[in-house]
């Protein structure tokens, strides 16, 4: 089962497919993280807070 590399929640295959690096069989970071996103093919600190 695929998980964030950074807040540990579940993703799903799908989502890993398609923002994950060829070589990664989980992601970086994910919609769920607060204090991280993604930046083109970096990622990168949020700059304010979700809400």
């Amino acid at each position: 089962m695929p998980r964030c590399g950074n807040c540990d929640s579940f993703v799903t295959e799908a989502y890993v497919r398609v923002f994950a690096p060829d070589s990664l069989d989980s992601v970086r970071v994910c919609p769920n993280c607060e204090d991280k996103l993604r930046d083109g093919a970096e990622i990168r600190e949020a700059r304010s807070t979700r809400g």
